[in-house]
């Protein structure tokens, strides 16, 4: 395959590209008068990054030549990669990408809430990797309850699906299956980041907490997320039907979006009353 992409030969276009739009001053160095090329020279990366100079020339080179982790943050961190430029550093030099850093807490953009509150009639929310509720539109209140009321033990969506007697009601015959597939997440989750001591206190809370939440960990299940449709319950209006659209996002890998899409089966009117009725009360 001619066209094929050689890696080695994009790395090293990569790295110099990244390397030259960094100033001195940037990096933390006193300036040296002028220079005949723009940003950090070579030498001054294998400083900061404490590699060889020889090796990093090498690795500049397109050189095959092999290269860990902990060197590749070290030269990330140099050359200033954000987090999208990090992950294809790793993939052009064939190392697999950390996980998720669940200690780095999440934050939410004024651009994705107003995201979330475009999606009108669709309950939306974002989650980071522990699977807090960090942000939701209106829609998602008038289903499962006003959120800003709630404690931020009460906004994890593995607490609320075990002690919300709401939130129960709302899954209906589905709550189940939710439940168990929320406790297979959250096992994952707790065996990547066992080094986090916030997954064993939570752990510990959930297992005091419900008898359930118990017995499904120990039926030890790995299910993962399905994109069949999701019917609802509401008290007033009965079943509602959703399509679940859900993804990373691209700006922050610690957070994923969740938008239920109403279906075109009067579930968008029972949404549109819904809202309606949520409104008035606040």
């Amino acid at each position: 395959m001619g066209n094929s992409l050689d890696r080695y030969a994009e790395l090293s276009r990569f790295l110099r590209s990244r390397r030259e739009r960094i100033t001195p001053r940037q990096a933390g160095l006193p300036e040296s008068g002028r220079r005949r090329t723009p940003g950090l020279r070579r030498s001054e990366v294998a400083l900061l990054a404490d590699v060889g100079l020889d090796w990093y020339t090498y690795l500049e080179q397109g050189r095959h030549i092999n290269v860990s982790a902990e060197v590749l943050d070290r030269i990330a961190e140099v050359i200033r990669l954000d987090e999208s430029e990090r992950r294809h550093l790793y993939h052009l030099a064939r190392k697999q990408f950390p996980l998720v850093d669940t200690k780095q807490s999440a934050k939410v953009t004024p651009e994705l809430q107003r995201f979330l509150d475009s999606q009108n009639l669709s309950p939306a929310n974002a989650m980071d990797a522990r699977m807090n509720i960090l942000a939701w539109n209106e829609a998602y209140c008038a289903l499962n309850g006003d959120l800003a009321g709630m404690s931020d033990r009460e906004r994890n969506l593995v607490w609320m699906t075990f002690t919300s007697p709401r939130f129960r009601y709302v899954k209906g015959d589905q709550w189940e299956l939710h439940a168990r597939r929320i406790v297979a997440n959250f096992h994952a989750g707790y065996a990547r980041h066992g080094d986090d001591p916030w997954w064993s206190e939570q752990f510990e809370t959930l297992s005091r907490a419900s008898g359930e939440f118990r017995a499904f960990w120990h039926s030890h299940e790995v299910l993962d997320a399905i994109d069949a449709p999701k019917t609802l319950h509401c008290p007033n209006l009965g079943k509602l039907n959703f399509d679940l659209v859900s993804f990373q996002y691209l700006n922050d890998s610690n957070m994923t979006v969740s938008i239920h899409v109403p279906h075109q089966d009067g579930t968008v009117e029972k949404m549109q009353r819904l809202l309606i009725d949520y409104r008035s009360r606040h």
